[in-house]
């Protein structure tokens, strides 16, 4: 049987820990490979560990086609789903995910509602049956930030963070909350400093990165300028950060294309049942 691993499907989910790494081996060679890997035509959709296990100690497998996708964002998708259920997944993982999940179903949809409007049909032509449309072609778009807490059952809080953390973060920061060193609200402070004193605060360990986040906070509570004696006049907003305030244009901007989405997705519908 020829099966092609590509490189991006088993890179797209964080890999698994040694231990739980060890914990399959263990019972693959034990019981056997019980569930079938799934597959796109040739391509390893799910089940790399595995195979990869089987390929080492020679373990029988089965496969199981899934002739649902038509794209790899069908596959993308899908992937995230499985892993979204994953009890061993930190509150992070299960953010990043649902942000990867928001952000494919936002451009979908987003090129879907340009492609309707460039072949709009005629006032009077027969409107589209879309009876037979797949399933995920009327997914919903987890636009707002409490629809995506939700999702990855979090706090909006916590979500927040993670967008933080997953914009600005340096790799170096992100591993170091991956393996424990820093906590989640530790490592969305320290996200706001510049890149190299993230660096060098994630190489030198925990005590620096606890220093680092207090530094971050600190900064964030020192008085705005805006009057003679340093602080912000009362009743006057502070002075706003500009990517910030440029994270919140794209976000509302979203959040429009995803209510124009669904009012035109509500039409449509009003249009059938009236036809």
């Amino acid at each position: 049987m020829h099966i092609v691993v590509l490189e991006e499907l088993k890179a797209y989910i964080d890999p698994l820990t040694p231990d739980e790494y060890e914990a399959l081996e263990r019972s693959l060679l034990a019981e056997g490979c019980r569930d079938a890997l799934v597959l796109w035509g040739d391509v390893l959709v799910d089940g790399h560990n595995r195979y990869g296990i089987c390929q080492k100690h020679d373990i029988p497998f089965n496969t199981v086609q899934n002739t649902r996708f038509q794209s790899m964002e069908d596959v993308h998708l899908w992937m995230i789903e499985q892993h979204l259920g994953r009890r061993s997944l930190s509150d992070y993982q299960r953010g990043v995910l649902a942000l990867r999940k928001r952000d494919i179903v936002a451009a979908r949809q987003q090129a879907q509602r340009i492609a309707a409007l460039e072949t709009a049909p005629a006032k009077d032509a027969p409107v589209e049956d879309t009876e037979d449309r797949p399933p995920w072609d009327d997914a919903p778009s987890q636009g707002s930030r409490a629809e995506l807490a939700r999702e990855a059952k979090l706090s909006s809080n916590q979500v927040a963070m993670i967008e933080r953390i997953h914009a600005q973060a340096t790799p170096e920061l992100v591993e170091a909350l991956k393996s424990g060193a820093i906590s989640m609200s530790a490592a969305a402070a320290v996200a706001s400093l510049p890149e190299d004193e993230q660096r060098s605060a994630a190489q030198a360990g925990k005590d620096e990165l606890k220093q680092a986040a207090k530094r971050a906070r600190d900064a964030k509570k020192r008085p705005k300028p805006g009057s003679e004696d340093g602080t912000t006049p009362e009743g006057a907003a502070p002075a706003p950060d500009a990517k910030a305030l440029q994270r919140r244009v794209t976000e509302l901007e979203r959040e429009n294309a995803d209510l124009r989405g669904q009012i035109e997705t509500l039409q449509n519908q009003i249009v059938r049942l009236r036809g």
